[in-house]
């Protein structure tokens, strides 16, 4: 994965979406409301022309590219967008904080895992196969959140999260990533 620093273009979308989402995280609530009251922020915004730049909309061939769009100066939250060219994907991992994602352009594939503990190690058993159209919006919360995202289609995708941690500070949203053994 790489990632470009914060985009000194915001467009005047992008930046009414950063004060909403500031109203949601100012109400001091515990990770699951917060996530969905930011979803419900996210939601109206994905599919907007005007939302991101051209530039934030740029993959790598290598990896999917990371965009750090806004990272809230009181470290509450980040602003990222994921750029997937076909095939890309992440490893099996959890987050540091709570996260909402929303698909802006194309589609992801994401597999959700439950941790098992087996003996005196663990594994992860898949729950749901998930295919997410422009439009879709999710909220994740510690603990229950390990997934892996793809994309599996042939067009570019583009989706953008909102973290409940600052990740240029922290330099990723990745709190755990995952080698065990995985059922299904």
């Amino acid at each position: 994965m790489t990632t470009t620093s914060l985009e000194p273009a915001a467009t005047a979308r992008l930046r009414s979406f950063v004060a909403e989402v500031r109203g949601a995280v100012d109400r001091g609530l515990p990770p699951e409301p917060t996530a969905r009251l930011v979803a419900a922020c996210l939601a109206p915004h994905l599919g907007a022309p005007d939302l991101l730049t051209g530039a934030q909309c740029e993959g790598d061939p290598e990896h999917y590219r990371q965009h750090v769009l806004h990272a809230d100066p009181d470290g509450s939250f980040s602003v990222v967008a994921l750029v997937w060219l076909p095939g890309q994907a992440t490893p099996v991992h959890d987050h540091v904080s709570w996260c909402v994602t929303g698909v802006h352009r194309g589609e992801e594939h994401e597999r959700r895992y439950r941790l098992v503990p087996d003996g005196i190690t663990a594994r992860l058993v898949a729950t749901e196969e998930v295919v997410n159209a422009e439009g879709t919006v999710a909220a994740l919360a510690p603990p229950g959140d390990i997934h892996l995202v793809r994309n599996a289609g042939s067009d570019l995708a583009v989706s953008l999260h909102v973290y409940g941690a600052d990740v240029t500070r922290l330099g990723t949203s990745v709190r755990r990533v995952y080698r065990l053994p995985a059922d299904g």
